[in-house]
């Protein structure tokens, strides 16, 4: 990585034990900062840019990550920002929701730390167009 900026991470999970163990894992390569449901979702968006987002798939509350990030999609404001979409359901019916809601990549919990992280990178710098 160059220089000191880490890239901007925004994990996007509803469940407590996931949130930390991504925070912990995460943040030693990412500016990381959690949230948990849409309403604090379009607040972070609002408070901060990011560079990425992991999205959870499956949330609790009236939006789930599919329709997170369909609305990411049509806004002006967001349309460009890479998303890996994270879930435990592993159906290829979960699959292409997911790629037709707009993720950049898909990836089925669980998942190895390393291969989390690659995905993470390859997906930034592929919608960046630069290394980080």
């Amino acid at each position: 990585m160059k220089g000191t900026a880490k890239p901007s991470l925004l994990i996007v999970e509803d469940d407590y034990e996931n949130q930390k163990f991504l925070q912990f894992f995460l943040r030693r390569k990412f500016d990381v900062d959690i949230c948990d449901s849409a309403d604090s979702f379009y607040k972070k968006l609002k408070e901060r840019r990011f560079d990425i987002i992991l999205m959870d798939i499956s949330l609790k509350g009236k939006k789930d990550g599919l329709q997170l990030t369909r609305e990411i999609r049509i806004s002006d404001n967001y349309k460009d920002l890479p998303i890996v979409g994270l879930s435990a359901h592993a159906f290829q019916k979960d699959k292409d929701n997911a790629y037709d809601a707009g993720v950049d990549l898909f990836i089925t919990k669980p998942v190895q730390n390393d291969v989390l992280l690659d995905a993470l990178f390859n997906t930034l710098e592929k919608k960046a167009g630069k290394k980080y």
